[in-house]
């Protein structure tokens, strides 16, 4: 199987390793091969603060990891100098390498590498300059080995079925994996999200996370298949009771998506950058991720707002190829999952448009396998030299972005839960920042217009504002259980509390 490693230069892939038995050793050794000399400084975790890491002892099967996952590490990007050409000098005595945090790295085998003594007098492996182009070239397929060195002796059936690991060929998808109630977006946080393109004219491109929940279908056909089994059995060939007849399961989709709240990481606007943003380091991941669980919520997709486009044209290749990262890290590998796409423009009219989407389950699969790459013609998926795209019988290049999605009904939606009205985190010139007298203005209407003090306090941004001065293990699990249950009241102290950080006198 592939695991993908996310890392902080990156996304590495590791591919080759048996998916029942391989554990954190199995991929270390695998990143060795290319890059000997890494140093980890945070070792390979589930999460991407890289605070829960995995357990060295189990197989990754039994950590919820399979073909396409996406796993973390912190690693010194000065030790990344990845190596690519043959040889096996640079494996004679590199020896296992420690990480910074303790963990064990194997040590590469092969490369035609050389050493060098670098200016603070400590030895270095670089690139040796010579025939990497050549050797590649001999390869199966371009980046691959020769067949001669995999193997000696091959047969027809096993070189097809290796080669057909690197041929796509290339289907739409008829439906999401969204049942027929779609996504339902929270129309105030939407809104808001809108007005702050607006403030650039829809010229910058700006990404966010949607928290809210899945809502499970229900089975409309338990009564028919309650009538069914009450029937009495009858027979159409004479020779009693009848067979019975084969069932086909139905899968269950989620019947719909319900949004609840924006989160905006930290970005900036680059035109250059084939996202038309640049994501920078989070510090308030940890809390958004913690703030969702104990609100009930998790992360149900992603919007994305970009510039006016010619029609037709709905998604870049970045966007796509972002898309199904997303969609695997929510299905935890190549699974169909309800994990949506909404994109945001202006049209011509000067009318927001707004539309929700899929990748199809072949996209997460091409993507797993790094089989797609970003080109000159954002509207096309350039397909990777050691992949094959099939399309009408002939190999392609390239797939136009639209073959890869689905459409996902999309309805508006007012939330009974939150709010929306503090101020964006992470957001440059706005009007508006997170500060405690933006929490006074919102939190005074208590009283006022049939407002209450909880009412005003369920409000993801303002939450998450107070997680940098309350306690979140303590203090912000005891306030988010009245915010998911109204019944649950929420004690006075903690009244007290935030209406004195907010400056507000009197009555709460």
């Amino acid at each position: 199987m592939i695991i993908r490693v996310r890392t902080n230069i990156g996304v590495w892939r590791v591919e080759g390793i048996d998916a029942s038995t391989a554990t954190t050793a199995d991929v270390l050794a695998g990143i060795a091969k290319t890059r000997p000399h890494v140093v980890y400084e945070k070792s390979l975790s589930s999460d991407p603060r890289c605070d829960c890491p995995l357990d060295d002892a189990k197989p990754l099967s039994s950590q919820g990891l399979g073909h396409g996952s996406m796993i973390h590490c912190r690693v010194d990007a000065s030790t990344c100098a990845e190596n690519t050409v043959d040889g096996s000098a640079a494996a004679d005595d590199a020896g296992a390498m420690v990480t910074t945090d303790g963990a064990a790295a194997p040590a590469a085998a092969g490369g035609m590498t050389k050493r060098i003594i670098d200016k603070d007098g400590s030895i270095k492996l670089v690139h040796a300059e010579g025939s990497s182009a050549a050797d590649s070239s001999r390869g199966f397929r371009k980046g691959q080995l020769a067949l001669r060195d995999m193997k000696m002796a091959w047969t027809l059936q096993e070189f097809t079925a290796m080669d057909d690991k690197y041929n796509f060929k290339i289907k739409r998808q008829d439906a999401s994996f969204v049942g027929s109630g779609g996504v339902h977006l929270e129309s105030s946080a939407v809104n808001d999200f809108q007005s702050y393109l607006r403030r650039f004219q829809f010229q910058q491109q700006r990404f966010g996370y949607l928290y809210g929940r899945f809502v499970d279908e229900e089975d409309e056909e338990g009564e028919t298949e309650k009538m069914e089994e009450e029937k009495p059995a009858t027979s159409t060939s004479g020779w009693g009771l009848r067979m019975p007849e084969s069932e086909e399961k139905k899968e269950k989709k989620n019947a719909k998506v319900i949004v609840e709240a924006i989160y905006e990481p930290p970005q900036e606007a680059d035109a250059e950058a084939a996202e038309g943003f640049v994501m920078l380091e989070d510090p308030n991941e940890e809390n958004v991720e913690n703030l969702a669980k104990m609100l009930g919520l998790q992360r149900v997709g992603w919007i994305v707002g970009h510039p006016p486009r010619e029609e037709g044209f709905q998604l870049s290749a970045a966007e796509v190829i972002m898309a199904a990262e997303l969609q695997l890290e929510s299905a935890g590998g190549i699974e169909p999952t309800p994990f949506v796409t909404i994109r945001v423009t202006v049209g011509d009219d000067g009318n927001v448009a707004v539309e929700a989407f899929q990748v199809s389950l072949q996209c997460m699969e091409m993507v797993a396998e790094e089989a797609l790459d970003v080109g000159p013609n954002p509207g096309f998926c350039y397909v990777n030299e050691t992949f094959t795209a099939i399309q009408e019988g002939k190999p392609s290049t390239t797939v136009e972005n639209n073959f890869f999605l689905t459409v996902v009904p999309i309805n508006g939606y007012q939330s009974d839960m939150f709010v929306s009205l503090f101020p964006r985190a992470n957001r440059a010139y706005d009007d508006r920042a997170q500060t405690h007298d933006e929490m006074k203005r919102q939190l005074s209407k208590s009283g006022q217009s049939g407002w209450t003090f909880i009412d005003l306090l369920s409000d993801f941004a303002l939450l998450l504002y107070l997680c940098k001065f309350l306690d979140v293990k303590t203090d912000m699990p005891k306030i988010c259980q009245s915010v998911k249950d109204r019944e649950v009241p929420l004690d006075d102290g903690y009244k007290i509390i935030i209406s004195s950080m907010a400056g507000i006198d009197g009555s709460y």
